[in-house]
């Protein structure tokens, strides 16, 4: 709707709304190809400039002191190789660096000497990183990086799109503001010829500030969004369709989402329903379930203990079910009475990524800290941009966990290495048996389990490998027991149940974390790419909480969570910090906010009208005197009779 208008009445007129676009030739910038972004060398990944080439200077892989490639540029006679790189000429460094394919003479041998950066991007640049050795990887993850295109600035426009303007604004500069202001600058366009479209553009930017998006631009790639906003965006394409007779599926659409936050998509569920469409939502927010008008709960327990309908009907009737959620819908985690004292700081210092605006702040260690406000207002910012990173902190995020297909819990945290050796030693064989990665591994479906069938332009199907009906492992292997289960059984167990079977040792060690993060209902041998972003969270938690001594950061760890587990969750961090760790919790939960020693409170707002520290301090102080979202929806949560 955006390059409609433009194409309509932006000055000069540069042709119709593909000529906006930067996926269709007309609009794309040449240089980058409509991407927007250009590959870039980190100079300092392949270089020291503080020492010279005889003390090793050149940090890419390939030029150790000595070497082949290292004798061709030390002997090349364009500089001194015992000179520091930072005492280079102006004409050193271009030779060093950029200059091309070129013969010269070392000793009685004629070899050709190029500039470092052109080897780099040669060998680099144009090679699938999966393909490289490790070292490679490594470096090329290190030294590669995406800069904005400098032709066109990162808009991914060529300069006839970016020449047209209404209101002194390009396209570009439209993409790039806010939503909520570039609504406002919509507004103030007034004109007869695209009237329809106007209106159309308008109900669809205030549906974005609505559903609470409002901070977010046009131009936000997608894969930076987060779950929670990613699925409001997909709304927001809905709130004002004229279809009804729609079933809507929700799943957690809270996620992310301040209490503030919820509040608004609570009205935009209902908005639907009163549309005349179904909503379905699969939710663990006390604030969302109670504008049901249907509640389905299912139990009694997780995994295996799990899988039943325990009730069904009216709200009412859940809060006298007995069911755990029914028990739980009105459980409130009280402020402590004691808050623990802090052992030092963690101090940030004039923070501006983003939205932030010179944000200095100083974070208590060995105390639970929390840092929260509304979506939008800079907490991943500060944390990550600013604490993430730091010796001694360990991250425990949601994102994806690197491995194949045959990854899952027992081979990501260790815990199989112990159970093969204890196989090996029952039965006096090679532990090696009992991987599903060597030689026990199942000959037909290479230790898998399933048969992956690759149906050209189809997507890929699976079926259960009919060699070992899934089992991953040879027929011989599965003969071999211990205390009557063979490793395919142990590795189909739950957590729980094979930390009961291992309840001491390395593994039993291993297991306890397992449990005691709540997933203890997960299958030892479930695939990694089953896990929700939650549970990968708390996997990673468990595979560092063994470190005393460490800051841990946690980025909404309630995410998935029941009521129930919320309280587990606590006293996991309460053992973290009295084990002499420091905690800091990005979290919008109000049972994390109140059980924690301390709060940093970002906002007032989100995006530009975010980024400031409004509050730091005690649970108990925000409550007395605070005047910020947080503060107000905190003290309903703990006065709430």
């Amino acid at each position: 709707m955006l390059r409609i208008i433009f194409s309509r009445i932006a000055e000069p007129h540069v042709g119709s709304a593909s000529a906006f676009s930067f996926n269709m030739a007309e609009g794309m910038c040449p240089e980058c190809e409509g991407l927007g972004k250009a590959t870039d060398i980190d100079l300092d990944e392949v270089v020291d400039r503080e020492l010279s080439l005889n003390e090793g200077a050149i940090k890419a892989p390939g030029y150790a002191v000595d070497s082949w490639p290292w004798q061709v540029v030390a002997g090349s006679g364009l500089f001194d190789p015992a000179v520091k790189l930072k005492d280079f000429t102006e004409q050193q460094w271009a030779d060093l660096l950029h200059k091309p394919a070129t013969k010269l003479k070392y000793g009685n041998n004629n070899f050709t000497y190029e500039g470092l950066l052109v080897r780099v991007r040669r060998g680099f640049l144009g090679k699938d990183r999966e393909s490289m050795q490790p070292a490679a990887r490594a470096f090329a993850d290190r030294a590669i990086k995406l800069a904005p295109c400098p032709a066109c600035d990162g808009t991914r426009l060529n300069e006839a799109a970016r020449s047209a303007r209404i209101g002194g604004l390009n396209i570009a500069d439209c993409s790039a503001m806010q939503v909520n202001d570039l609504a406002d600058f919509i507004r103030g366009i007034d004109d007869p010829r695209i009237g329809p479209v106007l209106e159309g553009l308008r109900s669809t930017l205030d549906s974005l500030v609505e559903i609470g998006l409002g901070y977010l631009s046009l131009n936000r790639e997608s894969s930076t969004l987060s779950g929670g906003e990613a699925q409001r965006v997909k709304m927001v394409r809905h709130l004002n369709s004229s279809l009804t007779d729609v079933t809507y599926v929700f799943d957690e659409p809270t996620a992310g989402l301040h209490p503030h936050d919820i509040q608004r998509m609570n009205r935009l569920l209902l908005a639907l329903c009163d549309k005349g469409n179904t909503v379905l939502v699969v939710e663990h927010k006390p604030e969302t379930i109670a504008i049901a008008d249907h509640v389905v709960d299912l139990g009694p327990g997780a995994g295996t203990a799990g899988g039943q309908v325990c009730y069904s009907g009216h709200l009412s009737g859940l809060r006298s079910s007995g069911t755990l959620t029914g028990r739980y819908l009105d459980h409130r985690v009280r402020l402590r009475d004691d808050f623990r004292k802090p052992t030092g700081q963690l101090p940030i210092r004039n923070a501006t990524l983003h939205n932030l605006a010179d944000v200095s702040v100083d974070i208590p260690l060995g105390v639970l800290t929390v840092v929260t406000g509304v979506a939008g207002s800079g907490k991943s910012s500060l944390i990550h941009g600013y604490v993430s990173g730091r010796d001694g902190v360990v991250v425990a995020d949601q994102s994806p966990i690197r491995g194949s297909r045959r990854s899952n819990p027992a081979t990501y945290t260790g815990v199989l290495d112990p159970i093969r050796t204890a196989f090996a030693k029952a039965n006096k064989v090679k532990p090696g048996l009992f991987s599903a990665n060597s030689e026990g591994a199942c000959p037909a479906c290479k230790g898998i389990g399933l048969i992956y069938t690759d149906l050209a332009m189809m997507a890929e199907v699976a079926s259960v490998c009919e060699t070992c009906e899934g089992k991953r492992f040879t027929a011989e292997v599965l003969t071999y027991r211990l205390r009557g289960k063979n490793i395919s059984e142990v590795l189909e167990m739950p957590i729980s149940e094979a930390r009961d079977f291992f309840p001491t040792g390395q593994a039993g060690t291993i297991l306890d974390r397992l449990v005691s993060v709540g997933l203890g209902y997960l299958g030892l041998g479930q695939p990694l790419t089953t896990l929700s972003g939650g549970e990968r969270q708390r996997l990673k938690l468990a595979i560092n909480m063994a470190k005393n001594g460490t800051t841990y950061v946690l980025d909404e760890p309630t995410t998935g969570l029941h009521l129930a587990d919320v309280d587990q969750l606590l006293a996991l961090l309460d053992r973290l910090v009295d084990g002499g760790n420091s905690v800091i919790v990005i979290e919008h939960h109000q049972a994390v906010m109140a059980h924690a020693d301390w709060i940093i409170d970002l906002g007032p707002g989100a995006g530009h009208d975010g980024g400031q520290v409004v509050f730091s301090g005690t649970p108990s102080d925000l409550v007395a005197s605070g005047t910020s979202l947080t503060a107000i929806h905190l003290r309903d949560y703990v006065n709430r009779p």
